[in-house]
């Protein structure tokens, strides 16, 4: 896949994770954050004010850290297409 192919499909499933009103399993919040940061290249840390929910995103980011941004944006995509196909 193109570079301009994969960013238009990423863009596109980032668009459908934000209208998507129902709340997603947190594993998956947690796959979708760290993928996304990744893809974007946002090393910002994580700012909740809870330090629990800062300790999940930062293993997320952990879980994370070999893959490259075009990786991170196709595991992106993938975890996105899979959840809209199997949720109920």
């Amino acid at each position: 896949m193109s570079d301009n192919a994969l960013n238009i499909e990423f863009k596109e499933a980032v668009d459908r994770v934000n209208a998507h009103s129902e709340p997603f399993p947190a594993d998956t919040l947690l796959k979708l954050y760290a993928y996304f940061k990744k893809a974007t290249n946002n090393y910002d840390s994580p700012s909740s004010k809870k330090p629990i929910i800062n300790a999940f995103k930062t293993n997320a980011l952990f879980q994370a850290q070999d893959l490259t941004e075009n990786q991170a944006k196709q595991a992106y995509i993938d975890l996105v297409n899979n959840y809209f196909l199997y949720r109920k």
